[in-house]
């Protein structure tokens, strides 16, 4: 059974898919998250592909992440990661960001570029969480297929795995929700998030593991990992 840990860690990586997937289809061919995804637009954008106004989303999505990353160190401290603080604020954040789209207050283009601020800010809070990324899983996919190939598996890989298809029903889940009931296609990023903090919030039995120290987690977003 996994850990009130590897729990919130999955809820973390749903949140992210669905934060991206709301952003993306209701901003519109922009991520929240998804930062090399967003430099490759800004690529395309400087040469005239996609849609007119993709760099200004870009630029506003990667300006505001940046932020968000800052914010969630300063949060943190010299002290090491205070994950309820930094869940927290990301739960208020995406809880705006739904409150403004569900009461339908997002009217203009202006107000898409807002909303497309909060939820990359929290994303970038997100990012500071904890060592293992749930916000951009390039690098864990990376890792994991290299150990496949090599066939060196490693017990917690089954969770690697879960965190990759956690990203895939979360995004799901905002898809479904922004053709069925558009008001709610940004609630289940705040739902799963607000699950990570609660699970953050209960007690570990035999007491709060302390900051991961050591060398990076071999699923960690740098691809050297898969050594």
């Amino acid at each position: 059974m996994p850990g009130h840990g590897e729990g919130a860690l999955l809820l973390l990586s749903g949140a992210s898919g669905a934060a991206d997937a709301f952003v993306f289809l209701c901003v519109g061919q922009v991520f929240a998250g998804v930062m090399t995804g967003n430099l490759v637009l800004l690529g395309a954008s400087a040469v005239g592909a996609g849609e007119d106004g993709v760099a200004l989303k870009v630029a506003v999505a990667l300006g505001a992440y940046f932020c968000g990353v800052a914010a969630g160190a300063l949060l943190a401290g010299r002290r090491g990661p205070r994950v309820r603080v930094l869940l927290g604020a990301e739960v208020v954040l995406l809880g705006a960001a739904a409150a403004l789209w569900g009461l339908e207050l997002v009217t203009s283009y202006g107000d898409r570029l807002g909303l497309l601020a909060l939820v990359a800010v929290a994303m970038g809070v997100q990012g500071r969480v904890r060592v293992t990324p749930t916000n951009y899983f390039t690098g864990t996919l990376t890792s994991l297929a290299g150990r496949v190939a090599l066939r060196e598996l490693r017990g917690g890989d089954g969770w690697v795995l879960g965190r990759l298809a956690a990203v895939v029903a979360g995004a799901a889940l905002a898809a479904l929700a922004e053709r069925w009931w558009s008001p709610g296609a940004a609630l289940g990023a705040v739902v799963m998030a607000a699950g990570a903090l609660v699970l953050e919030s209960v007690p570990y039995r035999g007491g709060r593991p302390g900051p991961a120290k050591g060398k990076p987690r071999p699923d960690r977003g740098n691809p050297a990992g898969a050594v």
